[in-house]
């Protein structure tokens, strides 16, 4: 069995594959595209498992090599304290250490929720940021309307301009 450690960013993504042994068997970096996994993949020796540490850009990751291995795990970051308390720190290292936590079975492993959960969740997420956005236009739409955001804005410029001078301004009324 051969263990792949990677550690993933979002243009590259290092990797560290050890055999049962703990011997590193290759080490590099590719690029983080499906076409550049496709062709490291297909070099990679069998049987594998596969871990990475939990990001934004696990998932399409996850899902694109689960065909690919014997199993595919993601590491949870918080729990992964084999990274954050090295003092030599840097991808490669970093990549190795996860092959390391997977092979002797310390990889503090989190959830991967299904492909159509996260889609939902994600769709959720926009969904949620459109009524947010819809329901600031519609705050700003009224006090235009009313009238109100141009007393505020004078209000403002009269404040400014009583700091700017120190007289204070002189009144109308």
């Amino acid at each position: 069995m051969y263990f792949i450690g990677l550690d993933v960013h979002k243009k590259t993504i290092s990797y560290c594959v050890k055999d049962a042994a703990g011997r590193v068997y290759q080490e590099g970096k590719i690029g983080s595209t499906r076409r550049e996994l496709d062709e490291w993949i297909r070099t990679m020796p069998q049987p594998r498992t596969i871990a990475m540490e939990a990001t934004i850009f696990t998932g399409w990751i996850y899902d694109h090599l689960l065909p690919h291995a014997e199993k595919v795990k993601v590491a949870h970051p918080l729990m992964l304290r084999a990274i954050a308390a090295a003092k030599k720190k840097n991808d490669r290292i970093d990549a190795g250490k996860i092959a390391d936590c997977l092979r002797c079975d310390f990889l503090p492993e989190c959830h991967m929720a299904s492909t159509e959960i996260r889609d939902r969740r994600r769709t959720l997420r926009y969904r949620s940021l459109v009524i947010k956005q819809m329901v600031q236009m519609k705050n700003r739409d009224g006090k235009l309307i009313t009238g109100q955001d141009q007393a505020s804005a004078s209000e403002y410029a009269l404040a400014f301009l009583h700091m700017m001078t120190g007289h204070s301004p002189v009144s109308t009324a």
